[in-house]
């Protein structure tokens, strides 16, 4: 076994990769970028090395001074995590020629499947089946074109080295093809480098049910499957082991096919071979297709070690050491049943856009797994995947795990920052959910009902006056001035909507708080606060805004009337960034005629490109930012000129 190894990689991966090599007793040596000095996985290693500024291209994207960090600080192997180096051939060839051990696959299983057109026929000759479409070299338009509609619409077009989503469009008929494929290709090229396109039927009611499988550079064996189908535009959501309604006939076809192409390309380590299946009436042996496979572990392998027992993380530095399988395929087994739920820092509201913001509060539920890379107190950054935790929790059934999955979201307090929590809380307690029925359209089809806001109640709004005004903290007379009662007040922003609270404080052990037409009293007793006849929620009180930590959190913005005001006085044209990002296009110029809906510019923010559109028709004014700048979220980009401005001759 290695003494010491150093992992490529930042946040919960990196963190989870610590726990397990340390408890095997291995030393292990941190990287980290500007952004993350203070970082958790900084704080736990044993030794930490900076590797460069905040961009994961200044840093966790230089392979050439990760080696050098692992080679001075006495590492004999690296760990890559998952994203950033770790599918990268070339990476493994440097860590190997500088005399280290890359703890994955060979540089040439990772070459043969990572374009999805060369994997697609290399696993056709490993008799692994695959979906029908067009993964040739021939890239031009109208070949394209016409080979969809021989496919037959719908069709998708994937980005050859795609992953995540990205550079993938689904055409529902040939009118629109055309435009998506450019779409499709311009996405590619920004994402991977590589414009190219593959071409398949679309399955109707599609799962996405993926294998474990682990190989030790010889033989294979796979630990079972996992359900990745509710996504939200191709990004998984909430993961499940093993898939519901599986037949025991599918899963041994689905395992064989699995191991077979892992076998066929001398695989070696933690590796998923990810199968697109037709649900549309219920599962059969014959009804998967191989998607792709990622040679490498998986955000979601916390499932898969819950129901098999297996920490993978152990199996790879085992494997990697010149150890064979541990285990063999009949002395893996199923027990029980994992769901893995993904929380982000995002405005769900808005969108699902990623956002930023100090943790000022971070606590999860007692006796769950939650997988996490930052603290209270941390940031998250505009620079990476943002990421809060993993919560993970394992039943001995699918109705058990799905209950404690309830449990374990509405028992996490997260302040600081929007989050998408109420989202994955609605999407556990979704009906056809719980009842298996699960697709990767689940989502989509109902996606007003799952972003619903909660109402707010009045019991709410009081209380974080309580927190904005400091009135939470019982203080002797505290509520008399000369004599009489106090009064003050707070405006508070919700859902879209203002409430103006007023309060009189009674005495020490009583308010009375005013909310519109409605009044509660408020009173101390037993040591906490009892508003409107129940006991008050936690709270947390971050800069401008207050999280009252009842359901899954409730965000209060702190309104100045003076800032308001000046916001007001604005020209209402300014085109702004809504997060913190790169410009990584503009295509607005001085003088252009726009419509509403034009693309002015692209906005690029963890990982993912968000088009800037315009609101309304008009003329541009002003261009007040390049491609390549970075902004802070409310950055003015473009302004048009106001409507009652003459276009300038």
């Amino acid at each position: 076994m290695f003494d010491t190894i150093l992992i490529a990689n930042r946040g919960e991966i990196a963190c989870r990769v610590m726990e397990t090599a340390q408890a095997m007793g291995v030393r292990c040596v941190a990287v980290y970028s500007d952004a993350d000095a203070g970082a958790k996985h900084v704080a736990m290693a044993d030794v930490a090395a900076h590797i460069g500024g905040s961009a994961p291209s200044a840093s966790y994207l230089r392979g050439d001074v990760i080696i050098q960090a692992a080679l001075d600080t006495g590492a004999q192997a690296i760990h890559p995590g998952y994203g950033f180096l770790s599918e990268n051939p070339e990476f493994v060839e440097a860590v190997e020629a500088a005399g280290l051990v890359f703890i994955g696959p060979s540089a040439s299983a990772i070459r043969a499947m990572g374009l999805k057109d060369a994997a697609k026929a290399l696993m056709i000759k490993a008799g692994v089946p695959v979906v029908p479409g067009y993964h040739g070299t021939d890239q031009e338009d109208g070949l394209l074109a016409k080979e969809a509609g021989k496919i037959g619409y719908p069709v998708l077009i994937k980005a050859v080295a795609g992953g995540g989503g990205k550079g993938m469009r689904l055409v529902e008929e040939a009118g629109g093809f055309q435009a998506a494929l450019e779409s499709a290709r311009s996405e590619a090229k920004t994402a991977f480098g590589n414009a190219d396109v593959l071409v398949e039927k679309f399955v109707a009611k599609p799962r996405h049910i993926e294998v474990q499988v682990f190989a030790d550079g010889t033989k294979a064996v796979h630990l079972f499957e996992r359900d990745c189908s509710l996504q939200r535009r191709h990004q998984k959501v909430i993961e499940e082991a093993p898939a519901p309604g599986m037949t025991q006939a599918m899963r041994q076809a689905m395992g064989d096919a699995a191991v077979k192409a892992a076998e066929a390309i001398g695989y070696a380590g933690a590796g998923t071979v990810e199968f697109i299946v037709d649900g549309s009436d219920g599962l059969s042996a014959d009804g998967f297709f191989f998607m792709e496979m990622n040679t490498r572990l998986q955000v979601e392998h916390p499932v898969t070690e819950a129901i098999t027992g297996v920490d993978l993380v152990a199996w790879q530095l085992r494997v990697a050491a010149g150890e064979t399988l541990p285990k063999t395929q009949d002395e893996l087994t199923i027990e029980g049943h994992a769901f893995e739920a993904r929380l982000y820092a995002e405005d769900v509201p808005a969108g699902f856009l990623p956002a930023t913001g100090q943790l000022t509060h971070l606590q999860f539920t007692p006796q769950t797994r939650a997988d996490s890379g930052v603290r209270a107190g941390d940031s998250i950054s505009p620079f990476y995947d943002p990421m809060i935790a993993k919560i993970i929790v394992h039943g001995p059934t699918r109705d058990v795990a799905l209950a404690k999955l309830r449990a374990a979201l509405s028992g996490c307090q997260v302040g600081g920052t929007v989050t998408n929590l109420a989202f994955l809380g609605a999407l556990a307690g979704h009906e056809g959910f719980g009842r298996g029925e699960v697709d990767t359209g689940l989502i989509a089809r109902d996606i007003d009902r799952l972003t619903a806001v909660p109402a707010v109640e009045v019991r709410h709004v009081a209380l974080a006056g309580m927190a904005a005004l400091g009135l939470l903290e019982r203080r002797e007379a505290a509520g008399f001035v000369l004599w009489r009662a106090l009064r003050r007040s707070v405006l508070l922003g919700w859902g879209g909507e203002e409430h103006l609270v007023k309060v009189r404080v009674l005495g020490a052990d009583e308010q009375l708080w005013s909310v519109g037409d409605v009044e509660v009293r408020a009173h101390h007793r037993g040591g906490q606060w009892i508003v409107d006849g129940q006991a008050t929620a936690d709270v947390a009180v971050a800069r401008n805004v207050v999280t009252v930590f009842d359901g899954y959190g409730m965000a209060f913005d702190v309104i100045d009337p003076l800032d308001r005001a000046a916001a007001a006085q604005g020209d209402g044209n300014l085109i702004e960034a809504p997060m913190p990002g790169l410009v990584r296009s503009v295509d607005a110029k001085v003088g252009l005629q726009v419509a509403k809906g034009d693309r002015l510019a692209v906005l690029e923010a963890m990982k993912m490109e968000h088009s800037l559109l315009a609101a309304r028709d008009g003329i541009v004014a002003e261009v007040l930012a390049v491609a390549g700048d970075q902004v802070e979220a409310g950055a003015a980009l473009v302004r048009l000129e106001a409507e009652t401005e003459e276009a300038t001759p």
